[in-house]
């Protein structure tokens, strides 16, 4: 019979556990280390880091700091001031509550802290390692806490493999960073990365802390929300409908001075602007709900970032009320002119001095389109040369000899296209898309019926639909072009450093911080692609060449595509792999956008070219290309 199996897990790998919810990467412990701060009072916090976060992150502030006993037991799990008891949870007015984030971040990196009250004359250092204390110390230091993070994750290798690379990982940082000095406006932040200041923030208002973080341009595009009931508060802003953007917009929900995702709240803000934007673009908003603690349910995910709301159906309601009066009051949608002075004078309609007949038409009973000998004379004919009946003519049946052959079925096949069937379609659609008969290719005259390219026709704008000897063809414009275009950018910027095209009039861009960041660390490869950038201070750049390979897409959207690419992709600027996710960003800013028209020639080429690539059924990233309607699948619809 088996002993016992079930023991009790030592508290250094309970802690291991915890903190693998609570700490994934080094912008977790800034976001738990800053919202301590805030909690005890700071109105000055300095971040420190030293490679992105790997080696050191130091969070210095001014706040109340800890006695030598409250400094040893922060530490423990489930320590904390912020709460007592359970009712607690739903009178919160504080970041932190579960008393997890330093007994995590202990468990996983080396902890040198230093802190002291402003009552007390001397402080406390502690230096603990993998949740084990090393010492605890009187020391000289300011009132306020300074901890230290070293080397995270550092005997936990199979943890720290997983971070991304430096760029990747201060972008991450960069986030995180915008998301906590944009909730405490009121707070002094200093941001620096291997002794570089990144950031330096004063306090002020909400909207100096967009300008200072996003720069003048989003700050000249925002429109102030405000509106109080008794369920809820909301201020904020939004950015005009004119300022939405495919890429780089900035979008924050904050609740009682916490940050929040609210899918449910950013559908509603998007329905606002439905009639007023395209749909690939999106504004920017930054808005700010108050409500009662015991309204809300914060204790859902260990991040906090998910809340629920009592009142969310009424709290929806006033959200899309206050964002269309505020977009009302700013005449986004134009304005009616109601100015007379120069308008014309209409008489004033006199029932008494009028008389109004019932209209009458006038039918000709003997005329029949179809029937004419020789087009009418246009005097005949009440809307003169204009009238289609002036050139109808009699023998209209031969319009359609040839309705039965365009309408012949295709012969049945497989449900997935084959080599032979691509081959006859790249043939075909080669051949139309070139001017030359499909006689010219080498068929024989028994498959030239079959492989001849039909008419192409294009579905909502977004799909070319064609037959093929599996069934109907459906294929995506706009992941068939990526394809083409990435092959062809790929090769060109492979081979040789690209050439630029130089603009005219430079393009200026401003950047978020951690934008900024990611495009400096590429600067080298994006030169080598045919991008001339030059840096002109407060997170702007100017875009002063870009590649003769973008013939239609703009210099600036590419490049945002890019920078936002490349720093998820997570690889060195140094590896010839940048390039491709360099390749694909192009290529999507460049392909044929959804609703635009193509002409039976360009779908005829696209597709050509489409089935010349090594890979034609997915796009680089691995999205659906065309998708096959089989014969068989067709014949059950009419079953």
């Amino acid at each position: 019979m088996l002993s016992d199996v079930i023991k009790l897990l030592p508290d250094s790998v309970a802690n291991q556990i915890a903190a693998g919810e609570v700490i994934q990467r080094p912008a977790s412990v800034i976001k738990e280390l800053v919202e301590n701060a805030i909690d005890a009072g700071a109105d000055n916090i300095q971040i420190i880091l030293k490679d992105a976060g790997r080696t050191l992150i130091q969070v210095i502030d001014n706040g109340c700091g800890m006695s030598p006993t409250d400094a040893r037991m922060a530490f423990e799990r489930h320590a904390t001031s912020k709460i007592a008891r359970a009712d607690d949870l739903y009178a919160l007015h504080t970041m932190g509550f579960r008393g997890e984030a330093l007994a995590s971040i202990a468990a996983v990196a080396q902890i040198d802290m230093r802190t002291m009250r402003r009552d007390d004359a001397i402080g406390t250092r502690l230096l603990i390692s993998e949740s084990h204390f090393e010492s605890q110390d009187a020391c000289v230091c300011l009132p306020g806490t300074n901890l230290m993070v070293k080397n995270l994750f550092f005997h936990m290798p199979a943890r720290r493999k997983f971070l991304k690379k430096d760029s990747v990982e201060l972008t991450h940082i960069m986030h995180e960073f915008e998301r906590l000095v944009l909730v405490n406006p009121n707070v002094d932040f200093t941001i620096s990365h291997n002794d570089v200041v990144m950031h330096q923030l004063h306090h002020g208002s909400l909207r100096q802390r967009i300008k200072d973080l996003f720069g003048k341009t989003l700050d000249s595009q925002l429109l102030h929300v405000s509106t109080e009931t008794t369920v809820v508060k909301i201020d904020g802003f939004i950015s005009v409908p004119q300022a939405a953007r495919k890429r780089g917009f900035q979008q924050f929900f904050f609740v009682n001075g916490r940050n929040m995702r609210h899918p449910y709240f950013h559908k509603a803000l998007l329905r606002c602007y439905a009639d007023l934007i395209a749909s690939d673009v999106q504004p920017s908003y930054f808005v700010n709900f108050e409500v009662e603690p015991d309204t809300i349910d914060v204790n859902i995910h260990p991040q906090k970032h998910e809340i629920k709301f009592e009142n969310e159906q009424t709290i929806w309601q006033i959200l899309v009320a206050a964002i269309r009066e505020t977009l009302g009051k700013a005449n986004v949608a134009g304005a009616i002119d109601f100015d007379t002075d120069n308008a014309p004078e209409i008489p004033v309609f006199d029932h008494n001095t009028h008389t109004v007949s019932t209209p009458t038409i006038e039918v000709d009973p003997d005329y029949n389109p179809f029937k004419l000998e020789s087009p009418r004379p246009a005097s005949t004919l009440p809307f003169g040369n204009h009238d289609m009946r002036a050139y109808v003519p009699r023998d209209w049946q031969r319009l359609y000899d040839d309705f039965a052959t365009r309408r012949e079925a295709p012969s049945q096949g497989s449900a997935a296209p084959g080599a032979d069937d691509i081959d006859a379609i790249l043939s075909a659609h080669a051949a139309k898309a070139e001017g030359t008969s499909v006689s010219t290719l080498g068929l024989d005259s028994e498959s030239t019926a079959e492989t001849e390219a039909p008419v192409c026709m294009q579905l909502a704008g977004r799909y070319i639909v064609a037959t093929s000897q599996s069934g109907l063809m459906l294929i995506d414009q706009h992941r068939a072009h990526t394809r083409v275009l990435y092959d062809k950018y790929l090769a060109a910027i492979t081979a040789a450093p690209a050439s630029a095209q130089h603009l005219l009039f430079p393009e200026a861009i401003t950047l978020s911080p951690a934008q900024s960041t990611a495009l400096s660390s590429i600067t080298d490869v994006i030169a080598n692609i045919g991008f001339d950038i030059s840096y002109i201070g407060d997170n702007a750049w100017a875009i002063n060449g870009a590649p003769a390979l973008l013939t239609a897409a703009n210099p600036a959207d590419t490049l945002m595509q890019i920078i936002d690419d490349v720093a998820q992709c997570g690889i060195e600027p140094s590896d010839k792999a940048i390039l491709q996710p360099i390749a694909l960003s192009m290529a999507n800013a460049a392909a044929i956008p959804y609703g635009r028209s193509l002409s039976a020639q360009e779908m005829d080429a696209l597709i050509a070219d489409l089935f010349r690539c090594h890979e034609p059924a997915l796009t680089p990233d691995g999205h659906t290309i065309m998708s096959i309607i089989s014969d068989a699948d067709i014949q059950k619809l009419f079953a």
